[in-house]
């Protein structure tokens, strides 16, 4: 199910909810030229972060693996990006769009059971 491409659409969207609400809580955190460089480079640093560590042959991902890591590493990696996107949103004085972040993202890790203990055998 994990690698699902319904689920895998969903995740997409998740993954781009969660860039949104870093850039969105760093674009109203500052002023002037800092609304920019937080609002644009949590996001870039989110991603470098997001598409450089993977579990080789992840059957959910490119299969390309830049930083090779363990899969629970990567666990971690994918479940701090999803709590700091619904942090985010809270911080951001949006509480229901964290909650909606948050509860999505349970749904979604729920529907991939298959693909968490593929990732916590590697």
């Amino acid at each position: 199910m994990g690698t699902n491409p319904i689920n895998l659409a969903f995740r997409l969207i998740l993954e781009i909810a969660a860039y949104f609400a870093l850039g969105y809580w760093g674009w109203t955190q500052h002023e002037g030229i800092w609304r920019f460089v937080w609002g644009i480079g949590l996001i870039v640093v989110a991603a470098i972060i997001w598409g450089t560590f993977a579990v080789p042959d992840d059957p959910s991902r490119s299969g390309k693996a830049p930083v090779p890591v363990p899969g629970v590493v990567r666990l971690v990696i994918e479940l701090a990006f999803f709590t700091a996107g619904t942090w985010a949103f809270f911080a951001a004085d949006r509480p229901l769009w964290g909650l909606a972040l948050g509860i999505l993202t349970i749904i979604h890790y729920v529907l991939s059971y298959d693909r968490i203990m593929w990732l916590l055998k590697r």
